[in-house]
């Protein structure tokens, strides 16, 4: 039952990977369909979280609009993400920002990560 699970979700898993990490500021360009027409809309923010494994992954992107927080979860896995393009690097200490909902203005700003010598 395992291995026929494992053959499943191999067949849905995207060839080459999203590389982005938490606390990273990221464009997620996601397909949208109206009617017959398809067109790509950007969505941009910070990501506060990553969850599952396998076809099963998601991730949550957070930012503000007109003063209210959004928070929009994408499959990491799905044929509607375009492309996704990593703007920043955030320095973080844990693995869930969870705690950046309940901040407001210039204290939902992360400290930019510099790269490492070794990931140049």
């Amino acid at each position: 039952m395992d291995q026929l699970l494992k053959a499943v979700e191999e067949s849905s898993i995207r060839e080459t990977p999203l590389e982005f990490e938490i606390g990273d500021t990221v464009d997620v360009h996601t397909r949208i369909l109206e009617g017959d027409k398809e067109r790509i809309q950007v969505f941009n923010g910070v990501v506060i979280a990553r969850r599952g494994g396998g076809t099963r992954e998601t991730f949550t992107v957070r930012r503000i609009v007109a003063g209210e927080g959004v928070e929009r979860t994408f499959p990491v896995n799905s044929p509607k993400i375009a492309k996704l393009e990593v703007l920043r690097h955030g320095r973080i200490r844990r693995a869930k920002l969870f705690y950046l909902r309940d901040r407001v203005g210039k204290a939902t700003r992360l400290a930019e990560r510099r790269p490492k010598k070794s990931d140049k």
